[in-house]
C-alpha cells in the first residue's frame, strides 16, 4: 500500500480537513518538476543530477532553506520559510510549494494544540468525576458513616485497596504535574495526600447529580409530580453499578480520542517526512534534514502530553476498572479490529446458495401447481402469504442494515459511537447477513414444507396442523430473541431489546439516537404490526382451525386494527413530544407534527378499507398527500441536511462523505418517488383477493427499502454536522454533572 493510500485510510473523518494537503502538495511538487524539465536541457539536468549527489551536508543544504519562527498571541507558534534559489529558473514554483508547506505545518501544529488543549480539560473534568465515584463507593460501603476518607481509609483499609488512593483517584489524570503519579512516595506527596483526603464523602456528593440518562421510567413520573429539579443520590449498588459502566465507557472512548490524537500526530509528520524527500527526488536540493528539524522541534513533534495522558488514564482504568488486573484493562482499552471468521464467511456463503435454491423451488412449486388459478390455491395463499411476509419483511429490513453497515464502514462514519455500542460488540455487515440469510432459508424452509403438506392429496390429515408452522416460526424466534444465554451474539440482542422498551416507554426516557432510530425503523414496519396481530386473531381465536378468514368480521379485532396501524407513529411522536419539552426545541415539535400527520392520514385510511365510501376515500388521498409532503421536506431538509442553496456543494451540503454528488440526487429523487409509492396504498384498498395482499407487500418492501436509504444519510448528517444534538460534544456523557458555583462544570459547551 502507498503512503498516500495508507495517509487517507488512517485519517479521522472528523479531522480529515485538518490533516497536512499531502495532494495539494504533490500536485505542486508535480509542477515544479515540469517546470525544470522545460527550462533545463537533458545533459545539464543530468549534470545537475550528478553534482548535487555529492553536496547533501552543512552549508549548502542551509542555503536552499532559512526558516522563521515567529509568535502569534503569545502562545501558537508560526513558521515561515525564505527560500535561498527563488531567482533560479523554476524558482517560483518551489517558492509556492513551501509557502503551501509553512501554511500547512501551521495548521496541523495549531489543531494539534487546540485538541491537546481539550483532552486536557477534559482529563481534569474526568478526575472530578472519579473524585465523585470514590466518594460513592464509600458511601455505598459505609452508608451510615460520618467520618472524613482518611479515617475511612485508616479504619478500613480495604476500601482504600479495592478503589484505590484518593491521591490517585482525584489527581491521577491532572496535567499540571506530568509525573506526579510517580513520585507518590516522597514526602510532599504524602502531606498533600492527607491533605486531599480530609474531604467528607457527604460534602462531595452534595455538589454533584446524577445525569439524567439514568432515568428510568419510574424516576421521570416521581418528577413530574414532585417539586424536586435533580435527582438525588441514593447510595444503593445498583445505582453504583450503572454509574461505574458509563464511567468505564468514558475513560475507554477517551482513552481512543488520545491513541487518535497520537497517531495524527504519527502521520502528520511522517507525511512532512514523505514530501520532503519527494521535494530532494524532484529538484536535487538537500532541504529536507532543515526542515524537519522545525518540524520536530514544532508542537507538532516535540509535546510528549498525550503519551504522559495515555500513561495516566491507563493505570487510574486498571486500578479502578479492572481491580488491577492489567491484562484486562489493557485488552478493554485498546480495542482491536475484529477479525473476520471464515466460518462467517462459509456459512454466509452456504445460507445465500440456500436461499437461492428455496427461492427457485418455491416458485416452481406455485407455478407447477397453478395455485394463483384455483380457487383453494387462492384462498389458502390469501391466508398464509400475510403470515409468512412478516418474516419477508423483517429478513429484508435486516439485509438493508447489512448494507448500511458496509457502507457505513466504507465511508469511515464511526456508527458503534453514535449508536453507543459496547467496545467488541458490534456486528459486522458479514454477521448481519448470515443472521438475515438463515432466518430467509429458515422461513422459506418452513413455507415449502407448509405448502407440501397443505397441497398434497396424500397428506389430508395434516392440514391442521399445518396451520401451526407459521406460529411455531414465530414462538422459535422470539424464544432465540430472548434467550438470556451467551449465544447467537447475546449483546446485540439485548442492546435491541433495551432500545426497543424505550421506544415502547418513549415520553418516560430521555431520547437517545439508537433509541430514536430504531422509533423510525418500526414506522416502516407498519404492515409487520398489522400482520403481527392477525396472527394473534388468527390462532388466538381458532381460525386456524376453522380454515375460516373471519377476523375482520370481529368488532375487537378491528379497533385493534387502528391502534396497531399507528403505534409505531406514536412511538416517534411520544419521543418528539418529550424532546420538545426537554430541549424546548421548536424543531422537535414541528417533526412531532409530521407524524401527527401521518396518524392521522392512517385514521383515515383505515377507515375508508372498513368502509368503502368514497368521501373517505378523498379525505384519505388529501391527507395522505400533505402527510407525503411534510414527511418528504423533512427526509431531505432537515434529517439529510441536503438542498442547502448557499453550500459548497450546490444544492446539497458543506460535508459529504460519497465522493460522487450526483449519488445525493438519485437519492432525493428515490425518496419522493418512494413515499408517493405510499399515497399508492389509497388506491389498492378496494382491491379484492390475492392481488392486494401482493401489491401491499411490494409496496411496504419498497417503504423498507427507502427507510434503508434514508438510514445511511442520516447517519452521515449526523456524524458530520452533530444536527441532532445526540452527542453533545462527541463523547460519551458523564455520569455525575456537578452545581452551578462547584470548581469545574461538567456541562461544558
Amino acid at each position: 500500500m502507498t503512503f498516500k493510500k495508507d495517509f487517507k485510510q488512517q485519517m479521522v473523518r472528523e479531522w480529515e480537513k485538518d490533516y497536512m494537503d499531502y495532494e495539494g502538495l504533490k500536485r505542486i511538487l508535480k509542477e515544479v518538476k515540469r517546470s525544470k524539465q522545460a527550462t533545463h536541457n537533458k545533459s545539464l539536468h543530468g549534470l545537475h543530477l550528478h553534482g548535487s549527489t555529492h553536496h547533501r551536508e552543512g552549508d549548502i543544504e542551509d542555503q536552499v532553506i532559512d526558516v522563521e519562527t515567529l509568535e502569534k498571541d503569545g502562545s501558537k507558534e508560526l513558521y515561515k520559510t525564505n527560500f535561498q534559489k527563488g531567482l533560479e529558473e523554476g524558482g517560483e514554483a518551489e517558492a509556492r510549494f513551501f509557502q503551501k508547506l509553512d501554511e500547512e505545518l501551521n495548521k496541523v501544529n495549531a489543531f494539534y494544540q487546540e485538541q491537546v488543549e481539550a483532552a486536557k480539560h477534559e482529563a481534569t473534568l474526568l478526575s472530578k468525576q472519579m473524585e465523585a465515584l470514590v466518594a460513592l463507593r464509600v458511601k455505598v460501603k459505609n452508608p451510615d458513616s460520618g467520618l472524613q476518607l482518611h479515617r475511612i481509609g485508616s479504619s478500613a483499609d480495604e476500601i482504600v485497596d479495592q478503589n484505590y488512593q484518593q491521591n490517585d483517584s482525584m489527581g491521577g489524570l491532572g496535567v499540571d504535574d506530568p509525573i506526579r503519579h510517580k513520585n507518590r512516595n516522597s514526602h510532599h506527596e504524602d502531606e498533600a495526600h492527607d491533605n486531599h483526603n480530609t474531604k467528607d464523602p457527604m460534602e462531595i456528593l452534595e455538589n454533584v447529580k446524577i445525569d439524567n440518562a439514568l432515568q428510568s421510567p419510574m424516576s421521570t413520573i416521581k418528577n413530574v409530580f414532585t417539586d424536586s429539579n435533580q435527582d438525588e443520590l441514593s447510595f444503593n449498588k445498583e445505582e453504583l453499578r450503572k454509574i461505574e459502566e458509563q464511567l468505564r465507557l468514558v475513560f475507554i472512548e477517551f482513552y481512543q480520542k488520545l491513541l487518535h490524537l497520537k497517531e495524527y500526530s504519527f502521520m502528520n509528520i511522517s507525511a512532512f517526512s514523505k514530501i520532503m524527500k519527494k521535494y530532494e527526488q524532484n529538484t536535487s536540493r538537500a532541504a529536507s534534514r532543515a526542515y524537519m528539524r522545525v518540524v520536530d522541534n514544532s508542537y507538532l513533534g516535540s509535546s510528549d502530553e498525550i503519551n504522559c495522558l495515555l500513561e495516566k488514564v491507563e493505570s487510574t482504568f486498571i486500578r479502578n476498572f479492572t481491580h488491577s488486573n492489567q491484562r484486562k484493562g489493557r485488552k478493554l482499552l485498546r480495542q482491536k479490529t475484529k477479525r473476520e471468521r471464515h466460518s462467517t464467511t462459509f456459512f454466509t456463503g452456504f445460507f445465500t446458495g440456500c436461499l437461492v435454491a428455496l427461492l427457485v423451488a418455491t416458485i416452481l412449486r406455485i407455478v407447477s401447481q397453478n395455485l394463483m388459478k384455483r380457487k383453494e390455491g387462492t384462498f389458502y395463499m390469501e391466508n398464509i402469504f400475510p403470515l409468512y411476509s412478516l418474516f419477508g419483511f423483517i429478513t429484508l429490513h435486516m439485509l438493508m442494515y447489512a448494507a448500511n453497515t458496509y457502507f457505513w464502514k466504507r465511508y469511515r462514519i464511526n456508527y458503534p459511537f453514535l449508536f453507543g455500542f459496547r467496545p467488541g460488540t458490534v456486528l459486522d455487515y458479514r454477521e448481519v447477513f448470515l443472521l438475515s440469510t438463515g432466518l430467509a432459508v429458515l422461513v422459506l424452509l418452513c413455507f415449502l414444507i407448509n405448502l407440501h403438506l397443505e397441497m398434497n392429496q396424500r397428506t389430508p390429515n395434516y392440514k391442521t396442523a399445518t396451520e401451526l408452522v407459521p406460529l411455531s416460526l414465530v414462538i422459535l424466534i422470539l424464544l432465540i430473541t430472548f434467550l438470556p444465554f451467551n449465544i447467537i451474539y447475546r449483546s446485540s440482542r439485548f442492546f435491541f431489546i433495551r432500545c426497543l422498551f424505550r421506544c415502547i416507554c418513549a415520553p418516560f426516557f430521555r431520547v437517545r439516537l439508537p433509541d430514536f432510530i430504531l422509533a423510525d425503523q418500526l414506522t416502516s414496519q407498519a404492515q409487520a404490526f398489522k400482520y403481527f396481530e392477525l396472527y394473534i386473531c388468527y390462532y388466538g381465536m381458532g381460525e386456524h382451525s376453522r380454515r375460516e378468514k373471519k377476523c375482520q368480521s370481529r368488532s375487537v379485532y378491528n379497533v385493534l386494527y387502528f391502534i396497531v396501524a399507528i403505534v409505531p407513529y406514536w412511538f416517534r411522536l411520544a419521543q418528539c413530544m418529550r424532546q420538545s419539552i426537554e430541549e424546548r426545541d421548536i424543531k422537535r415539535a414541528f417533526n412531532g407534527l409530521n407524524y401527527l400527520s401521518t396518524i392521522v392520514a392512517i385514521l383515515i385510511r383505515t377507515t375508508y378499507e372498513f368502509k368503502k365510501r368514497k368521501v373517505w376515500q378523498v379525505l384519505a388521498l388529501i391527507s395522505s398527500a400533505v402527510a407525503v409532503l411534510q414527511n418528504t421536506f423533512w427526509d431531505i431538509v432537515m434529517d439529510w441536511g441536503l438542498l442547502r442553496r448557499h453550500s459548497k456543494n450546490p444544492y446539497l451540503r458543506d460535508k459529504l462523505v460519497v465522493p460522487h454528488k450526483s449519488v445525493y440526487f438519485i437519492a432525493m429523487v428515490l425518496d419522493i418517488l418512494l413515499r408517493l409509492s405510499w399515497i399508492q396504498l389509497v388506491l389498492l384498498l378496494n382491491w379484492r383477493s390475492l392481488r392486494k395482499v401482493a401489491m401491499v407487500t411490494v409496496i411496504s418492501c419498497l417503504e423498507i427499502f427507502r427507510r434503508g436509504m434514508w438510514n445511511f444519510f442520516r447517519l452521515e448528517n449526523e456524524y458530520l454536522n452533530n444536527v441532532g444534538h445526540y452527542r453533545a460534544f462527541k463523547s460519551v456523557p458523564h455520569p455525575f454533572n456537578y452545581n452551578k458555583g462547584n470548581e469545574i462544570n461538567d456541562k461544558d459547551s
